[in-house]
C-alpha cells in the first residue's frame, strides 16, 4: 500500500525531478529571473497607473523611471550572463498561455 492513496508510488517518474547537472544553474536562474521579471513588470503597471492617476510627484515619477530603467539593464545583464533572452523567461502555462505578456 502507498502512502498516497491514488496508487502514484513516490518513485514513479511523475514524481520524479530530472535535473542536468551541467545545466541545473542555469535553470535555476531562468525560474529566478522569470519571477524578477514578472515583478518588474508589475511594478511597472503600477507606476504608470498612478502616474496617470496625478498620485505622483514630477520628482517620483522622475526617480521611479530612472530606477526601472536600472533594473531593466540590470535584468538584460544577467540574462546576458546566463545566455538567456527575454523569450527564455516567458515561462509556457499550456492551456492559459504564456506567463508574461508578449510585447
Amino acid at each position: 500500500m502507498d502512502d498516497q492513496g491514488e496508487g502514484l508510488r513516490v518513485d514513479s517518474p511523475r514524481w520524479r525531478i530530472e535535473a542536468d547537472p551541467d545545466t541545473v544553474e542555469r535553470d535555476l536562474s531562468r525560474l529566478v529571473l522569470t519571477l524578477v521579471e514578472l515583478i518588474r513588470q508589475l511594478v511597472e503597471r503600477q507606476c504608470v497607473r498612478r502616474m496617470e492617476q496625478g498620485n505622483l510627484t514630477d520628482e517620483q515619477v522622475e526617480v521611479l523611471g530612472v530606477t526601472l530603467m536600472r533594473l531593466e539593464d540590470a535584468m538584460a545583464d544577467l540574462r546576458e550572463r546566463f545566455d538567456l533572452t527575454p523569450e527564455d523567461l516567458n515561462l509556457d502555462l499550456g492551456p492559459l498561455g504564456t506567463l508574461l505578456p508578449t510585447q
